[in-house]
């Protein structure tokens, strides 16, 4: 098996382990769907070289935060300090829109024991940190989205096994820039009300792990009349981009099997336009970032598992995870596995994923704390 394929398979057995956490049993809900109409987010404009060098060098400027902030999980555990004193100087990196928080913490956590320093410096990019790791000239980082493949295969061919990869607190909702969460939708004249990860695998992909058949028209959707023969008209981003591999690890891909997208999707190379080209386009399907619908079109409440109640991409259902398609925050580092993380980073570690550290990310105000299911999921992580 060679170094790439092994990654692909790691990378998604990790991303099918917190799905499969995700996917707690609910009811069955029958009722039918609510529609309301709202006005189409400002168009956001791309970062100009100046922003993303200023980004790189001082971290990202983030929008206001939402109005309104998610209650922290009560049962999430209460931070317990090791009794013995901790020492060591710990160097880092981080996406850019993650600086702040990550202060926030490094401030936090020495209030517990500062004996230990936690720092990250510029360039502030996950591409940049990940490649510094393989280098062992760093000892984590902060990564604003999941590791590329080419970052895990590196870092494998380096050390023979994986980075640790630990979600640390819930992307943005709608933040421009900031890890948004991802959601599908269609042009509003169709009548479609929902829309199901198998469906979305079977429209997308060529590989359809999901075992759908291909799903070509709106008929194969459910959609009769007028709709029943109209072909789907896909509309995507094209890879490699931080949206199309969420998409990609979350929908298409299941178990060690990576999914592949199919040829006739009208790709875009960044995700701006996505929402205009849908709104332009009576059978066409997209998805984007939430912060970017721009233009008048209906969002699809998401099912990820047969049998589970639609979720509507609302800033309720992301604050409190069930929407299937939130995004996560990673810290990653260098951690042979059977073996336990140096003492000082699991500790620091192990504060972030508790109540107290989640309240940080709370005070911050620019992400979602993790409930308390997820915390449990990413501190197994640790001592696997």
């Amino acid at each position: 098996m060679n170094a790439l394929l092994y990654a692909r398979q790691t990378m998604l057995s990790v991303a099918a382990c917190i799905v499969a956490a995700a996917s707690f049993a609910q009811p069955a809900d029958t009722r039918p769907m609510v529609e309301w109409v709202i006005p189409a987010l400002p168009t956001n404009a791309p970062q100009t070289p100046e922003q993303a060098d200023a980004s790189r060098k001082r971290g990202r400027q983030l929008p206001a935060p939402e109005v309104l902030q998610p209650a922290l999980d009560k049962a999430l555990p209460a931070y317990q300090p090791r009794k013995e004193k901790l020492t060591g100087t710990f160097k880092g990196a981080s996406s850019d829109v993650l600086t702040g928080l990550v202060q926030k913490w490094f401030e936090k956590f020495k209030t517990y024991h500062p004996g230990v320093t936690l720092s990250i410096a510029p360039p502030f990019a996950g591409s940049y940190g990940a490649n510094e790791l393989v280098k062992e000239n760093l000892d984590f980082v902060f990564v604003s989205r999941e590791l590329k493949p080419d970052d895990i295969v590196n870092f494998k061919a380096k050390f023979g096994y994986d980075p640790l990869t630990v979600p640390v607190v819930g992307g943005s909702y709608r933040h421009y820039g900031a890890l948004d969460a991802v959601g599908f939708f269609v042009h509003k004249d169709n009548p479609i009300e929902k829309i199901s990860f198998d469906q979305i695998d079977a429209m997308y992909s060529t590989t359809r792990h999901r075992g759908g058949k291909a799903i070509t028209t709106w008929g194969d959707l459910g959609l009769t009349g007028e709709w029943a023969d109209k072909p789907v008209k896909l509309y995507g981003i094209k890879p490699w981009n931080g949206f199309e591999e969420f998409v990609r690890q979350r929908v298409m891909s299941k178990g060690d099997k990576r999914g592949e997208w199919r040829d006739d999707i009208q790709f875009e190379k960044v995700v701006f336009p996505m929402a205009k080209n849908v709104a332009g386009d009576r059978y066409g399907v997209g998805y984007s970032g939430i912060a970017y619908i721009d233009a008048p079109v209906r969002m699809l409440p998401v099912v990820a598992n047969p049998g589970d109640p639609p979720q509507a991409p609302t800033y309720e259902n992301v604050a409190l995870a069930s929407y299937p398609l939130s995004r996560l925050i990673y810290f990653n580092t260098n951690k042979a596995p059977g073996k336990p993380l140096t003492p000082a980073l699991d500790e620091f570690l192990r504060f972030i994923l508790s109540r107290e550290g989640q309240q940080v990310a709370l005070d911050h105000a620019s992400y979602i704390p993790l409930r308390a299911w997820q915390v449990q999921g990413s501190r197994a992580l640790l001592d696997h």
